[in-house]
């Protein structure tokens, strides 16, 4: 659940981004000598080689909240930030160890925050992105519509925050206001649904035409209902958020698990050409990386 930015690092230490990009180094948390790299012996160029699922790094504090931590490869002042989708956390795709390795052979590092809403934390947070419409794939299933009404009855009761039933999502709790974000025709996190206005897709993805942005279409995602003409969908949302790039990898599915090769270096060939240029920046980031339809 994954269009892919870079935008300046904020200079206000209490941001929580700022923590992120202000993470300890590699060099003074392991001290000098060996052993800070991520890269697997034996790996090719893009390290697609290995398959360890493995990688050393430095975690990190970047907020003063239990859960936000961070975990960093590589030592560079450009760093690649992921933020995976629901259910996700560390690790969360097959392709993150070649891209850690990919990315450090750029000189960048890459770094993988833990979020309130991380694994099962979305019912009760708000991740603030999900490029596939979780809309459209849970009105497939049979109770969405009657858990749509009780959730709606729940928040004008002023009982928005209180838990769903178990059925309404049984794998993990979640609140009456989250599941109708998530479910509800033009809900908080209904941004990329294919039934939605050009207006409409405007005003939510709108604020990023300023922002260098890569839209990564996965043409066999299980989670985009058969109905939905995907290609036709996101080029909709590429011109919503201002004329984004678009990479379209046929047979790809949700994770990309069965393309990861082509996902890396989708993403290494947008950070080489919109990395740092002309502007003198201490940190740029890649931000919400994601994958589509």
């Amino acid at each position: 659940m994954n269009p892919s930015a870079t935008v300046p690092a904020s200079s206000s230490s209490s941001s929580w981004l700022a923590g992120l990009v202000g993470g300890r180094s590699l060099k003074s948390a392991a001290g000098s000598g060996s052993g800070t790299s991520s890269i697997p012996a034996g790996s090719d160029g893009l390290g697609l080689g290995s398959r360890k699922n493995q990688l050393r790094g430095v975690l990190f504090k970047y907020g003063p909240k239990p859960v936000q931590v961070a975990f960093k490869t590589g030592d560079f002042n450009q760093q690649v930030i992921f933020i995976g989708g629901l259910t996700d956390g560390l690790l969360a795709t097959e392709y993150l160890e070649p891209l850690s390795i990919a990315l450090e052979n750029e000189k960048w590092s890459l770094v993988q925050p833990l979020l309130s809403s991380s694994y099962v934390g979305y019912g009760t947070s708000s991740l603030e992105q999900a490029p596939v419409s979780d809309r459209e794939y849970r009105a497939t299933l049979p109770e969405t519509a009657a858990m749509i009404d009780l959730a709606a009855k729940m928040i004008s009761e002023g009982r928005g925050m209180e838990l769903m039933p178990r059925e309404a999502n049984p794998d993990a709790p979640i609140t009456a206001y989250r599941y109708h974000s998530l479910c509800a025709y033009m809900g908080d996190d209904d941004m990329f649904s294919s039934d939605l206005s050009e207006d409409q897709l405007r005003l939510r993805l709108g604020h990023m035409s300023s922002t260098p942005c890569q839209v990564i279409s996965s043409l066999a995602d299980e989670y985009v209902p058969d109905y939905i003409d995907k290609k036709a969908l996101v080029e909709r949302l590429c011109q919503a958020l201002g004329g984004a790039e678009k990479v379209e990898i046929q047979w790809g599915n949700h994770s990309l698990s069965n393309r990861v090769h082509e996902a890396v270096q989708a993403i290494l060939d947008f950070v080489k050409r919109e990395g740092p240029k002309g502007v003198q920046l201490n940190n740029q980031i890649l931000r919400n990386q994601f994958f589509m339809d």
